[in-house]
């Protein structure tokens, strides 16, 4: 157990990521509970300090994990097929750090931002082997934080 609320935020923010890496999703607030054994309250703070932090996004009403950047909590557009699992990015800069965060290959499926066209991207040994498309950032990284959600 954890003894400081940084120490505990650290665990909390740890076994995020440990999750997601191993299922495809964040944990639920009740899951980190239950593996971390802490009461839920104690890990709802951890997780408020965290987006704070600007570690991770919460949802706005139920402020459980939406995003443990790269993972999504929720289905995406950016559909990455890894390990022999599904993950999700929240955006195709997300999606591409899917594969390099896990250290392995990569398919990505999305579709063009401008007509909808489907698209597949290969990554394999590090490198974007395959693209359909052009991969193009709509609002410079300096300015995502200021709506992380809809940016």
């Amino acid at each position: 157990m954890a003894s400081t609320a940084e120490d505990q935020d650290i665990s909390v923010r740890a076994m995020v990521y440990d999750v997601a890496i191993h299922t495809g999703v964040p944990p639920s607030i009740r899951e980190l509970s239950k593996r971390l054994e802490l009461t839920a309250g104690s890990v709802r703070e951890s997780l408020e300090r965290l987006a704070v932090g600007k570690a991770l996004v919460l949802q706005r009403d139920s402020r459980e994990v939406l995003m443990a950047n790269p993972f999504s909590a929720v289905p995406t557009p950016f559909a990455v097929h890894a390990n022999a699992r599904l993950y999700y990015g929240n955006c195709i800069w997300d999606a591409l750090g899917i594969p390099a965060m896990l250290q392995s290959d990569a398919r990505i499926e999305s579709s063009c931002g401008c007509c909808g066209e489907s698209m597949e991207l290969t990554v394999q040994e590090g490198v974007l082997a395959e693209c359909d498309g052009v991969v193009h950032f709509a609002i410079p990284a300096h300015q995502w934080w200021q709506d992380i959600v809809y940016n």
